[in-house]
């Protein structure tokens, strides 16, 4: 099967296991930002931000923060070309999330998010944050609107 349907939330959020938390993730080459829904999947929080090293580091250091949680998947945001193609990038999380769902046991989608980083810098610019802490905060800050956003299209689901 396609890596890209292998993960893709429309097809497979029944999966997601009901009552639970949810995991998102924006995925970056230095940075792996965290967010998490409540357990009726309506809000996304940004949690933080996890300085990318090696997978299992980064496992350990997420395993840390999702401690006491209850954890029904994983939404991963899938960084697609302007033009909607799926580059060297997409493939790279798509690979990214099966290795997620080996590790965690647990159900690992893709959503779409182009240009979060974006909106992430537009709130937070409008929240008058200083340059060092939009630079700290951006990260997670993206991966809520990714879970956000997926979340919102599970609800028509």
């Amino acid at each position: 099967m396609n890596v890209f349907l292998r993960h893709d939330l429309v097809q497979r959020a029944h999966e997601l296991r009901k009552g639970s938390t949810i995991i998102g993730l924006d995925h970056g080459s230095k940075t792996l930002g965290v967010a998490v829904s409540d357990t009726l999947w309506m809000t996304a929080t940004a949690l933080g931000t996890i300085q990318r090293k090696k997978f299992g580091a980064d496992m350990q250091q997420l395993h840390q923060m999702m401690q006491g949680r209850d954890i029904g998947g994983v939404i991963l945001g899938l960084p697609r070309e302007m033009s909607g193609a799926l580059g060297s990038r997409a493939q790279a999380v798509a690979d990214y999330a099966s290795h997620l769902e080996n590790y965690l046991g647990c159900c690992c989608l893709l959503w779409e998010e182009r240009l979060t980083s974006a909106e992430a810098e537009r709130a937070m610019l409008q929240a008058d944050l200083s340059r060092k802490k939009r630079a700290q905060k951006i990260d997670n800050h993206a991966a809520a609107i990714i879970l956000q956003s997926a979340l919102d299209r599970i609800m028509y689901l």
